[in-house]
Protein backbone atom coordinates (compact mmCIF):
# COMPACT_ATOMS: atom_id res chain seq x y z
CA UNK A 1 0.00 0.00 0.00
CA UNK A 2 1.36 3.51 -1.12
CA UNK A 3 0.88 6.34 0.75
CA UNK A 4 -1.15 8.47 -0.54
CA UNK A 5 -2.05 12.22 1.15
CA UNK A 6 -5.43 13.70 1.20
CA UNK A 7 -4.43 16.96 2.45
CA UNK A 8 -1.34 19.07 2.58
CA UNK A 9 0.18 17.24 -0.37
CA UNK A 10 2.06 19.75 -1.06
CA UNK A 11 3.81 20.47 2.17
CA UNK A 12 4.93 16.67 2.59
CA UNK A 13 8.41 15.52 1.50
CA UNK A 14 7.83 11.67 0.41
CA UNK A 15 11.06 9.35 1.16
CA UNK A 16 9.52 5.73 0.54
CA UNK A 17 5.92 5.71 -0.42
CA UNK A 18 5.53 1.88 0.75
CA UNK A 19 7.22 2.55 4.56
CA UNK A 20 5.50 2.56 7.50
CA UNK A 21 7.07 5.20 9.72
CA UNK A 22 5.73 8.68 9.56
CA UNK A 23 8.30 11.73 10.86
CA UNK A 24 6.74 14.83 12.21
CA UNK A 25 8.88 17.71 12.34
CA UNK A 26 6.33 20.11 14.47
CA UNK A 27 7.88 23.29 13.80
CA UNK A 28 11.39 22.40 12.25
CA UNK A 29 11.70 22.73 8.71
CA UNK A 30 11.42 19.09 7.00
CA UNK A 31 15.25 19.60 5.53
CA UNK A 32 16.90 20.74 8.72
CA UNK A 33 15.43 17.04 10.23
CA UNK A 34 15.84 15.24 6.83
CA UNK A 35 19.35 15.94 7.09
CA UNK A 36 19.80 15.51 10.60
CA UNK A 37 18.53 11.68 9.95
CA UNK A 38 21.02 11.35 7.43
CA UNK A 39 23.53 12.41 9.15
CA UNK A 40 22.63 9.79 11.95
CA UNK A 41 22.66 7.18 9.45
CA UNK A 42 18.77 6.88 8.98
CA UNK A 43 17.73 5.12 5.56
CA UNK A 44 16.55 7.17 3.31
CA UNK A 45 16.24 5.47 -0.04
CA UNK A 46 13.57 5.77 -2.24
CA UNK A 47 12.82 1.92 -2.08
CA UNK A 48 14.88 0.62 1.03
CA UNK A 49 13.73 3.57 3.14
CA UNK A 50 11.06 2.37 6.32
CA UNK A 51 10.15 6.16 6.33
CA UNK A 52 7.36 7.19 4.37
CA UNK A 53 6.70 10.73 4.63
CA UNK A 54 8.03 13.78 6.98
CA UNK A 55 6.37 16.49 7.75
CA UNK A 56 5.65 19.80 9.72
CA UNK A 57 3.11 20.10 12.21
CA UNK A 58 2.60 23.77 12.90
CA UNK A 59 -0.21 23.70 15.65
CA UNK A 60 -3.37 23.58 13.08
CA UNK A 61 -2.13 20.96 11.08
CA UNK A 62 -3.49 18.07 13.65
CA UNK A 63 -6.89 17.10 11.68
CA UNK A 64 -5.09 16.79 8.33
CA UNK A 65 -2.80 14.58 9.95
CA UNK A 66 -5.29 12.25 11.38
CA UNK A 67 -7.10 11.99 8.28
CA UNK A 68 -3.90 11.05 6.64
CA UNK A 69 -3.19 8.56 9.02
CA UNK A 70 -6.78 6.89 8.82
CA UNK A 71 -6.40 6.77 4.81
CA UNK A 72 -3.04 5.36 4.95
CA UNK A 73 -3.33 2.57 7.72
CA UNK A 74 -0.18 1.07 6.82
CA UNK A 75 1.65 4.13 8.98
CA UNK A 76 2.58 2.22 12.25
CA UNK A 77 5.21 4.42 13.70
CA UNK A 78 5.37 7.76 14.30
CA UNK A 79 8.45 9.82 15.47
CA UNK A 80 7.99 13.45 16.91
CA UNK A 81 11.25 15.00 16.05
CA UNK A 82 11.48 18.77 15.96
CA UNK A 83 11.73 21.77 17.87
CA UNK A 84 7.87 22.41 19.22
CA UNK A 85 6.79 25.91 19.52
CA UNK A 86 2.56 25.94 19.65
CA UNK A 87 2.26 23.13 21.51
CA UNK A 88 1.75 20.43 19.06
CA UNK A 89 3.73 17.79 20.73
CA UNK A 90 1.86 17.96 23.74
CA UNK A 91 -1.34 17.66 21.79
CA UNK A 92 -0.16 14.62 19.39
CA UNK A 93 0.68 13.12 22.50
CA UNK A 94 -2.47 13.83 24.25
CA UNK A 95 -4.63 12.42 21.29
CA UNK A 96 -3.61 9.27 21.47
CA UNK A 97 -2.86 8.50 24.86
CA UNK A 98 -5.48 10.29 27.07
CA UNK A 99 -7.92 10.94 24.07
CA UNK A 100 -10.71 13.44 23.79
CA UNK A 101 -13.31 15.37 25.91
CA UNK A 102 -16.71 17.31 25.44
CA UNK A 103 -16.00 21.30 25.46
CA UNK A 104 -17.70 24.27 24.03
CA UNK A 105 -16.47 26.42 21.25
CA UNK A 106 -18.23 29.64 20.29
CA UNK A 107 -21.10 28.18 21.54
CA UNK A 108 -20.98 25.09 19.70
CA UNK A 109 -19.97 21.23 21.19
CA UNK A 110 -16.57 20.28 20.19
CA UNK A 111 -13.83 18.13 21.62
CA UNK A 112 -10.98 18.98 23.27
CA UNK A 113 -7.37 16.87 24.08
CA UNK A 114 -7.45 15.81 27.53
CA UNK A 115 -4.70 17.48 29.34
CA UNK A 116 -4.47 20.69 26.82
CA UNK A 117 -6.89 23.91 24.94
CA UNK A 118 -6.35 21.87 21.45
CA UNK A 119 -10.07 21.79 20.60
CA UNK A 120 -10.99 19.21 17.19
CA UNK A 121 -14.06 18.28 15.61
CA UNK A 122 -15.43 14.95 16.76
CA UNK A 123 -14.87 13.07 12.94
CA UNK A 124 -11.53 11.41 14.38
CA UNK A 125 -11.32 9.95 17.64
CA UNK A 126 -8.56 7.40 18.77
CA UNK A 127 -10.25 4.68 18.74
CA UNK A 128 -11.08 4.93 14.66
CA UNK A 129 -7.26 3.72 14.25
CA UNK A 130 -7.65 -0.29 13.45
CA UNK A 131 -4.44 -0.81 15.11
CA UNK A 132 -2.09 1.24 17.88
CA UNK A 133 -0.15 3.27 16.09
CA UNK A 134 3.32 3.74 17.80
CA UNK A 135 3.89 6.92 18.51
CA UNK A 136 7.20 8.07 19.87
CA UNK A 137 9.09 11.42 20.98
CA UNK A 138 11.85 11.88 19.43
CA UNK A 139 13.01 15.20 21.13
CA UNK A 140 14.61 17.86 19.19
CA UNK A 141 17.60 17.89 16.61
CA UNK A 142 21.26 18.02 17.45
CA UNK A 143 21.10 17.38 21.16
CA UNK A 144 22.79 14.13 22.57
CA UNK A 145 19.65 12.45 24.04
CA UNK A 146 17.84 12.77 20.75
CA UNK A 147 20.43 11.15 18.69
CA UNK A 148 20.20 7.94 21.38
CA UNK A 149 16.53 7.93 20.63
CA UNK A 150 16.29 7.86 17.13
CA UNK A 151 18.66 5.96 16.45
CA UNK A 152 16.92 3.37 19.15
CA UNK A 153 13.52 4.07 17.27
CA UNK A 154 14.57 2.89 14.07
CA UNK A 155 16.46 -0.06 15.75
CA UNK A 156 13.16 -1.42 17.25
CA UNK A 157 10.91 -0.84 14.47
CA UNK A 158 10.87 -4.63 14.12
CA UNK A 159 9.51 -6.40 10.53
CA UNK A 160 7.41 -5.32 8.41
CA UNK A 161 3.34 -6.16 9.09
CA UNK A 162 2.11 -7.97 6.46
CA UNK A 163 -1.61 -7.08 7.23
CA UNK A 164 -3.41 -5.01 4.15
CA UNK A 165 -6.10 -2.33 6.53
CA UNK A 166 -8.73 -0.64 4.79
CA UNK A 167 -8.07 3.00 3.95
CA UNK A 168 -10.68 5.33 5.70
CA UNK A 169 -11.87 8.33 4.38
CA UNK A 170 -12.98 11.44 6.57
CA UNK A 171 -13.81 14.90 5.34
CA UNK A 172 -13.00 17.68 6.75
CA UNK A 173 -16.17 19.43 8.60
CA UNK A 174 -17.65 23.02 8.12
CA UNK A 175 -17.55 24.81 11.31
CA UNK A 176 -21.30 26.16 11.95
CA UNK A 177 -20.56 29.74 13.52
CA UNK A 178 -22.55 30.85 15.63
CA UNK A 179 -20.43 33.80 17.27
CA UNK A 180 -16.91 34.52 16.03
CA UNK A 181 -14.03 34.51 18.74
CA UNK A 182 -13.12 37.83 20.43
CA UNK A 183 -12.66 38.68 24.23
CA UNK A 184 -15.86 39.31 25.09
CA UNK A 185 -14.74 42.11 27.88
CA UNK A 186 -12.55 43.96 25.26
CA UNK A 187 -14.48 45.85 23.09
CA UNK A 188 -14.56 49.66 22.73
CA UNK A 189 -15.74 51.71 20.28
CA UNK A 190 -14.63 55.10 19.13
CA UNK A 191 -17.49 57.19 17.05
CA UNK A 192 -17.78 60.77 16.05
CA UNK A 193 -21.87 60.51 16.58
CA UNK A 194 -24.41 58.33 18.56
CA UNK A 195 -25.59 56.80 16.00
CA UNK A 196 -22.70 55.70 14.53
CA UNK A 197 -21.68 54.74 17.60
CA UNK A 198 -25.14 52.57 18.27
CA UNK A 199 -24.73 50.37 14.36
CA UNK A 200 -20.95 49.68 15.75
CA UNK A 201 -22.44 48.39 19.08
CA UNK A 202 -25.28 46.21 16.98
CA UNK A 203 -22.45 44.93 14.98
CA UNK A 204 -20.76 43.95 17.57
CA UNK A 205 -23.07 41.98 19.37
CA UNK A 206 -24.68 40.50 16.21
CA UNK A 207 -20.88 39.19 15.35
CA UNK A 208 -19.06 38.47 18.65
CA UNK A 209 -22.32 38.11 21.40
CA UNK A 210 -22.35 35.56 23.70
CA UNK A 211 -25.52 33.30 23.96
CA UNK A 212 -26.65 33.10 27.44
CA UNK A 213 -29.89 32.09 29.19
CA UNK A 214 -30.71 34.88 31.22
CA UNK A 215 -33.33 33.66 34.31
CA UNK A 216 -36.97 35.06 33.66
CA UNK A 217 -35.96 36.57 30.37
CA UNK A 218 -34.82 33.94 28.18
CA UNK A 219 -32.06 34.07 25.26
CA UNK A 220 -30.14 36.90 24.88
CA UNK A 221 -26.27 37.30 22.76
CA UNK A 222 -24.42 39.79 25.53
CA UNK A 223 -21.01 40.96 25.79
CA UNK A 224 -19.50 42.76 29.02
CA UNK A 225 -17.93 45.83 29.49
CA UNK A 226 -18.46 47.42 26.57
CA UNK A 227 -17.07 51.02 26.61
CA UNK A 228 -18.50 53.75 23.56
CA UNK A 229 -16.95 56.68 22.90
CA UNK A 230 -19.02 59.01 21.34
CA UNK A 231 -16.78 62.26 20.31
CA UNK A 232 -19.52 64.51 19.27
CA UNK A 233 -22.55 63.95 21.47
CA UNK A 234 -25.24 65.85 18.98
CA UNK A 235 -29.23 65.09 18.59
CA UNK A 236 -29.81 63.63 15.44
CA UNK A 237 -32.56 65.14 13.47
CA UNK A 238 -36.52 63.29 13.61
CA UNK A 239 -35.43 62.19 10.15
CA UNK A 240 -32.59 60.34 10.86
CA UNK A 241 -33.70 58.62 13.81
CA UNK A 242 -37.18 57.46 11.59
CA UNK A 243 -35.09 56.49 8.94
CA UNK A 244 -33.71 54.05 11.48
CA UNK A 245 -36.83 52.58 13.11
CA UNK A 246 -37.13 55.23 16.40
CA UNK A 247 -40.21 57.45 17.33
CA UNK A 248 -38.16 61.04 17.03
CA UNK A 249 -41.26 61.59 19.99
CA UNK A 250 -40.33 59.25 22.20
CA UNK A 251 -36.88 60.32 22.50
CA UNK A 252 -38.01 64.00 23.24
CA UNK A 253 -40.34 62.47 26.19
CA UNK A 254 -37.20 60.60 27.39
CA UNK A 255 -35.01 63.61 27.61
CA UNK A 256 -37.68 65.39 29.41
CA UNK A 257 -38.07 62.73 31.65
CA UNK A 258 -34.43 61.70 32.71
CA UNK A 259 -34.30 65.72 33.91
CA UNK A 260 -37.73 65.21 36.10
CA UNK A 261 -37.13 65.02 39.79
CA UNK A 262 -40.34 63.53 40.56
CA UNK A 263 -41.05 59.79 40.50
CA UNK A 264 -42.69 58.37 37.95
CA UNK A 265 -46.15 56.95 39.08
CA UNK A 266 -46.83 53.06 39.44
CA UNK A 267 -42.92 53.10 38.97
CA UNK A 268 -40.10 52.27 41.14
CA UNK A 269 -37.85 54.10 40.04
CA UNK A 270 -36.92 57.10 37.68
CA UNK A 271 -33.63 58.40 36.66
CA UNK A 272 -34.08 61.72 37.32
CA UNK A 273 -35.63 61.02 40.40
CA UNK A 274 -32.55 59.02 41.08
CA UNK A 275 -29.95 62.08 40.26
CA UNK A 276 -32.16 64.67 41.83
CA UNK A 277 -34.91 63.89 44.33
CA UNK A 278 -34.11 59.96 45.87
CA UNK A 279 -31.37 60.47 47.90
CA UNK A 280 -32.33 62.87 50.84
CA UNK A 281 -34.90 66.02 50.99
CA UNK A 282 -35.94 67.91 48.09
CA UNK A 283 -33.00 70.37 48.05
CA UNK A 284 -30.79 67.24 47.48
CA UNK A 285 -30.34 67.51 43.73
CA UNK A 286 -27.27 66.17 42.90
CA UNK A 287 -26.99 67.03 39.27
CA UNK A 288 -27.73 70.59 40.31
CA UNK A 289 -24.84 70.28 42.96
CA UNK A 290 -22.53 68.79 40.34
CA UNK A 291 -23.16 71.38 37.76
CA UNK A 292 -22.39 74.35 40.62
CA UNK A 293 -19.25 72.38 41.88
CA UNK A 294 -17.48 72.59 38.61
CA UNK A 295 -18.69 76.14 38.24
CA UNK A 296 -16.60 77.16 41.54
CA UNK A 297 -14.01 74.47 40.87
CA UNK A 298 -13.73 73.79 36.85
CA UNK A 299 -11.12 70.80 37.27
CA UNK A 300 -13.21 69.41 40.15
CA UNK A 301 -13.27 65.30 40.00
CA UNK A 302 -15.38 65.30 42.78
CA UNK A 303 -18.58 65.17 40.28
CA UNK A 304 -19.42 61.63 40.38
CA UNK A 305 -23.18 60.52 41.29
CA UNK A 306 -24.45 57.19 42.06
CA UNK A 307 -28.08 56.07 41.37
CA UNK A 308 -27.67 52.88 42.67
CA UNK A 309 -29.33 52.75 46.07
CA UNK A 310 -27.32 49.75 47.74
CA UNK A 311 -29.55 49.55 50.34
CA UNK A 312 -32.72 49.01 48.58
CA UNK A 313 -31.45 47.69 45.69
CA UNK A 314 -28.98 45.27 46.73
CA UNK A 315 -29.49 44.52 50.54
CA UNK A 316 -33.53 44.43 50.13
CA UNK A 317 -36.79 43.07 48.51
CA UNK A 318 -37.81 45.67 46.73
CA UNK A 319 -38.69 45.53 43.34
CA UNK A 320 -36.83 47.58 40.20
CA UNK A 321 -33.66 48.33 39.94
CA UNK A 322 -31.95 51.13 37.70
CA UNK A 323 -29.63 49.99 34.51
CA UNK A 324 -27.91 53.25 35.02
CA UNK A 325 -26.14 53.77 37.72
CA UNK A 326 -23.12 56.13 38.04
CA UNK A 327 -22.21 59.74 36.13
CA UNK A 328 -19.12 61.13 36.16
CA UNK A 329 -18.26 64.84 34.87
CA UNK A 330 -14.86 66.11 33.96
CA UNK A 331 -13.48 69.00 32.80
CA UNK A 332 -10.96 67.72 30.21
CA UNK A 333 -9.30 69.52 27.69
CA UNK A 334 -11.23 72.01 28.09
CA UNK A 335 -14.62 70.64 27.52
CA UNK A 336 -17.00 68.86 29.88
CA UNK A 337 -16.68 65.10 29.18
CA UNK A 338 -19.29 62.85 30.99
CA UNK A 339 -19.16 59.16 31.94
CA UNK A 340 -22.18 57.33 32.68
CA UNK A 341 -22.18 53.19 33.61
CA UNK A 342 -25.16 51.10 33.11
CA UNK A 343 -25.21 47.61 35.05
CA UNK A 344 -27.63 46.35 32.26
CA UNK A 345 -28.32 47.88 28.56
CA UNK A 346 -30.69 46.78 25.80
CA UNK A 347 -28.83 47.13 23.09
CA UNK A 348 -31.37 47.48 20.14
CA UNK A 349 -34.19 49.52 22.13
CA UNK A 350 -32.79 51.45 24.79
CA UNK A 351 -29.34 52.26 24.28
CA UNK A 352 -29.65 54.77 21.72
CA UNK A 353 -32.11 56.54 23.44
CA UNK A 354 -30.44 56.32 26.91
CA UNK A 355 -27.65 58.41 25.20
CA UNK A 356 -29.79 61.15 24.17
CA UNK A 357 -30.96 61.02 27.50
CA UNK A 358 -27.12 61.09 28.65
CA UNK A 359 -26.61 64.54 26.22
CA UNK A 360 -29.62 65.75 27.95
CA UNK A 361 -28.10 65.62 31.51
CA UNK A 362 -24.47 66.48 29.56
CA UNK A 363 -26.10 69.90 28.46
CA UNK A 364 -27.80 70.43 31.98
CA UNK A 365 -24.42 70.26 33.36
CA UNK A 366 -22.83 72.67 31.12
CA UNK A 367 -25.67 75.18 31.47
CA UNK A 368 -24.90 74.96 35.50
CA UNK A 369 -21.42 74.55 35.00
CA UNK A 370 -20.79 77.48 31.80
CA UNK A 371 -18.41 74.95 30.08
CA UNK A 372 -18.79 73.44 26.74
CA UNK A 373 -19.84 70.32 25.94
CA UNK A 374 -17.11 67.44 25.02
CA UNK A 375 -16.72 63.64 24.36
CA UNK A 376 -19.49 61.38 25.88
CA UNK A 377 -18.42 57.98 27.25
CA UNK A 378 -20.59 54.70 27.75
CA UNK A 379 -19.65 51.81 29.46
CA UNK A 380 -22.48 48.52 29.55
CA UNK A 381 -21.44 46.08 32.16
CA UNK A 382 -23.58 43.55 30.52
CA UNK A 383 -25.26 44.37 27.28
CA UNK A 384 -27.21 42.23 24.72
CA UNK A 385 -29.24 41.87 22.02
CA UNK A 386 -32.99 39.76 22.41
CA UNK A 387 -33.44 37.49 19.41
CA UNK A 388 -37.09 36.95 19.87
CA UNK A 389 -39.59 39.04 18.81
CA UNK A 390 -37.96 40.19 15.20
CA UNK A 391 -35.07 41.31 17.51
CA UNK A 392 -32.44 39.00 15.67
CA UNK A 393 -33.94 40.10 11.95
CA UNK A 394 -33.30 43.86 12.92
CA UNK A 395 -29.68 42.92 14.51
CA UNK A 396 -29.13 41.00 11.32
CA UNK A 397 -30.26 43.99 8.95
CA UNK A 398 -28.26 46.74 11.37
CA UNK A 399 -25.21 44.61 10.86
CA UNK A 400 -25.89 44.46 7.35
CA UNK A 401 -26.73 48.21 6.83
CA UNK A 402 -23.44 49.04 8.82
CA UNK A 403 -21.20 46.16 6.79
CA UNK A 404 -22.92 48.26 3.44
CA UNK A 405 -21.83 51.64 4.56
CA UNK A 406 -18.21 50.48 5.25
CA UNK A 407 -17.70 48.42 1.73
CA UNK A 408 -18.76 51.62 0.09
CA UNK A 409 -17.14 54.58 1.75
CA UNK A 410 -13.55 56.11 1.00
CA UNK A 411 -11.76 53.46 3.18
CA UNK A 412 -10.28 56.29 4.85
CA UNK A 413 -9.42 55.44 8.73
CA UNK A 414 -9.59 58.30 11.07
CA UNK A 415 -6.67 56.97 13.68
CA UNK A 416 -6.95 59.10 16.76
CA UNK A 417 -3.14 57.84 17.60
CA UNK A 418 -1.65 60.26 14.19
CA UNK A 419 -0.28 59.87 10.87
CA UNK A 420 2.48 58.55 9.28
CA UNK A 421 4.97 59.74 6.43
CA UNK A 422 7.16 56.58 4.85
CA UNK A 423 9.73 56.72 2.69
CA UNK A 424 13.18 55.25 1.79
CA UNK A 425 16.68 56.46 2.30
CA UNK A 426 18.81 54.49 -0.53
CA UNK A 427 21.80 56.11 0.83
CA UNK A 428 21.71 54.78 4.76
CA UNK A 429 19.66 51.49 3.37
CA UNK A 430 16.33 52.06 5.69
CA UNK A 431 13.28 52.64 5.41
CA UNK A 432 11.86 55.75 7.41
CA UNK A 433 8.85 56.29 9.23
CA UNK A 434 7.63 59.67 10.51
CA UNK A 435 4.88 59.21 13.06
CA UNK A 436 3.43 62.77 12.87
CA UNK A 437 0.07 64.12 14.88
CA UNK A 438 -1.28 67.44 13.88
CA UNK A 439 0.85 68.40 11.62
CA UNK A 440 4.21 67.88 14.26
CA UNK A 441 6.55 64.96 13.99
CA UNK A 442 6.68 63.10 16.47
CA UNK A 443 9.41 60.23 16.19
CA UNK A 444 11.29 58.95 13.44
CA UNK A 445 11.46 55.12 12.76
CA UNK A 446 13.68 53.45 11.20
CA UNK A 447 14.41 49.85 9.64
CA UNK A 448 15.49 47.63 6.83
CA UNK A 449 12.70 45.59 6.55
CA UNK A 450 9.40 46.03 6.90
CA UNK A 451 9.06 43.50 9.63
CA UNK A 452 11.25 45.91 11.62
CA UNK A 453 9.34 48.37 11.48
CA UNK A 454 6.36 46.54 12.23
CA UNK A 455 8.01 45.62 15.64
CA UNK A 456 8.87 49.16 16.85
CA UNK A 457 5.52 50.07 15.90
CA UNK A 458 3.59 48.04 17.69
CA UNK A 459 5.94 48.18 20.69
CA UNK A 460 5.19 51.64 21.05
CA UNK A 461 0.70 51.15 20.38
CA UNK A 462 1.61 53.81 17.65
CA UNK A 463 -1.81 52.82 15.79
CA UNK A 464 -5.36 52.17 17.47
CA UNK A 465 -7.46 51.57 14.21
CA UNK A 466 -7.27 48.00 12.63
CA UNK A 467 -7.75 48.94 8.84
CA UNK A 468 -5.01 52.25 9.45
CA UNK A 469 -2.51 49.39 10.33
CA UNK A 470 -3.60 47.19 7.24
CA UNK A 471 -2.63 49.82 5.10
CA UNK A 472 0.53 50.85 6.78
CA UNK A 473 1.25 47.39 6.11
CA UNK A 474 0.87 47.88 2.38
CA UNK A 475 3.02 51.01 2.35
CA UNK A 476 5.86 49.23 4.33
CA UNK A 477 5.95 46.21 1.83
CA UNK A 478 6.12 48.26 -0.98
CA UNK A 479 8.76 50.64 0.55
CA UNK A 480 10.76 47.37 1.16
CA UNK A 481 10.72 46.37 -2.04
CA UNK A 482 11.75 49.56 -3.32
CA UNK A 483 14.56 49.36 -1.20
CA UNK A 484 15.60 46.17 -2.30
CA UNK A 485 15.32 47.40 -5.92
CA UNK A 486 17.43 50.28 -5.45
CA UNK A 487 20.30 47.83 -3.82
CA UNK A 488 19.96 45.28 -6.95
CA UNK A 489 20.64 48.44 -9.68
CA UNK A 490 23.87 49.51 -6.90
CA UNK A 491 25.37 45.94 -7.29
Amino acid sequence: MAFIPLHYRERLTMVNPHGDVGIVTLWSPVRVVRDHLARLGVDLGVDSSRIAVIGTLYGEGLPELLRNLLYNPQIHHLGLLGVDLGGSRESLLGFFQRGLEETLLLGRVVHRIIGTNHKLDDGVKPEDFQHPLRLVDLGKPGEEASDGSVREFFATLGPVSPVVLERREVAMPTFEVTRYPSDPRGHQILADTPLAAWKEVIHRLYRFGHRVTLPGKGERWELQNIKVVVREPVFESDALLREHGFDPEAFERYRRAILDPRLPPDQHYGYGNRLRGHFGTSDHDALSRAGAMLRGEPDSRHAFIALWDTGRDLLSDAPGHPCLVSLFARRFEGLLTLTAQFRTHNALQAWLMNVHGLMAIQAFLCAESGLRSGALTVISHSISIDPGGGGLERARGIHDFRNREQDEGDGFCQDSHGDFVISVDPDMGEIVVEHRFEGQRLHRYTGMSAEALERQLVRDCALSEIGHALYLGRELGRAEASLKRGRRKRM
